[in-house]
């Protein structure tokens, strides 16, 4: 019996463990399941993106007030969660604040810096979780977010808040056990916001205080494994995602189209038929129709949204009223993801389900809604980039279905015979010009 809570405890961690494991290998053979794509290239220039986007997070900085809160999440998240290490240990060797005696000074010094970085997440949690349930700014209150979408958000924040919470409360215990002279509680000096709370558990008997830090310290670690086994079923991935997505991000400037190989060479063919291919040539492909058509890197991209909705913000269309949302064709594109990806793990391979991305997630009054402005693009703070995707659905409807308004497929036939979008032969034109040079 006196290793029984070292057990519960390396079981509880094992099996989270490689639950997550088994959670992100999935999460990858989903991304990998679009095109090949080389993106190795500058990795200087790519390691300063991650830096200033994904680290730093820049864009995050141009509205100063959330981001300087975002900021304390995110800090201190990750660096509170250094003391896991500690409870794991602790959990595994059956000891109580082992780096005590190492650190000294220093451990208490640390054990402060947690302590108001756990304050300073969960007052911002607690604004954050009013500006999207009291406040209720547009962003947050999109259809794009009914159901699902908004309660993931509503838990995240809770849970963190719970977390700091049960932290907090774990160490004023902790040191009103130490006040009373409780076996196993050392003296580790003065925590800034603890020394403050234990005041409120000073009348409490030492067997119920034992009880109180106990909870919080396996309900603290249990919440944290928990957490860890949520991340991949909510847009909190993010939080893992944004470094490789940043990292990987396009270096072209944003009104740089990728240039469609297939069609130059059709071109090229047409113009010079011995260049031509011999033999039976594999049918070519034009645009995406489902997500085996994207990229790996469209499918990132789809995985790291945050959802946050600065995309859509931004968006012309989606301001005036049109069906398109920036938002939601990432959020779109990650649920297809992952339907096709248990569709293989069920069958061993894809078998088709009648569905594709385009018309059954992404309807094409969506796609034709996009100006191709790269406001998205502009402002989505972890380097995503929602217009690729679209022009490659855009496409595969025109090129691969001949599914386009009359008014483009006029300008097509136009710049397919004339050169130009305009009705007007290039003799035309020239004359035209000549016209207008010889009377200036």
């Amino acid at each position: 019996m006196q290793y029984l809570p070292q057990v519960i405890f390396v079981l509880l961690a094992a099996a989270a463990s490689i639950l997550f494991a088994r959670n992100i290998l999935q999460i990858r053979r989903n991304i990998l399941l679009g095109r090949d794509e080389d993106l190795s290239d500058n990795t200087a220039l790519r390691w300063k993106n991650m830096l200033l986007l994904a680290f730093g997070q820049k864009k995050m900085f141009r509205n100063p007030m959330v981001a300087i809160l975002h900021l304390f999440v995110y800090v201190g998240f990750v660096v509170i969660n250094i003391e896991v290490l500690e409870i794991v240990l602790d959990g595994i060797l059956g000891t109580h604040r082992l780096f005590l005696e190492t650190l000294g000074g220093f451990y208490t010094f640390l054990i402060n810096v947690f302590e108001i970085l756990a304050a300073t997440v969960l007052i911002s949690c607690v604004i954050f979780l009013a500006r999207r349930n009291i406040i209720k700014l547009r962003r947050f209150i999109s259809k794009d977010l009914n159901g699902w979408p908004r309660s993931d958000a509503n838990y995240i924040l809770i849970t963190e808040i719970v977390l700091m919470a049960l932290f907090l409360t774990m160490n004023a215990t902790d040191r009103a056990l130490q006040l009373q002279g409780a076996a196993h509680y050392h003296t580790t000096g003065h925590f800034i916001i603890s020394d403050g709370l234990s005041g409120l558990f000073s009348g409490m008997s030492t067997g119920t205080l034992v009880f109180i830090e106990r909870s919080c310290w396996w309900l603290h670690i249990i919440g944290i494994l928990a957490f860890l086994n949520y991340l991949p079923y909510s847009k909190h991935l993010h939080i893992m995602l944004a470094f490789p997505n940043a990292y990987y991000a396009r270096l072209q400037p944003m009104g740089e189209m990728k240039n469609m190989v297939n069609v130059q060479n059709e071109v090229k063919y047409m113009m010079q038929p011995e260049l031509a291919p011999s033999g039976d040539a594999q049918p070519m492909k034009f645009g995406a129709k489902d997500v085996q058509d994207l990229s790996w890197k469209n499918l990132l991209d789809a995985y790291s949204c945050t959802e946050c909705g600065r995309c859509s913000a931004a968006c012309p269309a989606n301001l005036t009223g049109k069906l398109l949302s920036p938002r939601k064709i990432m959020m779109d594109t990650r649920d297809r993801a992952t339907e096709v990806g248990k569709n293989i793990a069920k069958n061993k391979e894809f078998v088709a389900d009648g569905k594709t991305l385009v018309n059954d997630y992404i309807t094409v009054e969506e796609l034709r809604a996009c100006t191709s402005c790269n406001a998205c693009v502009q402002e989505c703070p972890v380097s995503i980039n929602p217009l690729e995707i679209i022009l490659e659905l855009r496409r595969s409807l025109v090129m691969e279905d001949s599914n386009a308004p009359q008014e483009w497929n006029g300008m097509f036939s136009n710049i397919e015979n004339n050169f130009a979008p305009w009705k007007l032969s290039p003799d035309d034109r020239d004359q035209w010009a000549a016209e207008l040079e010889s009377s200036n």
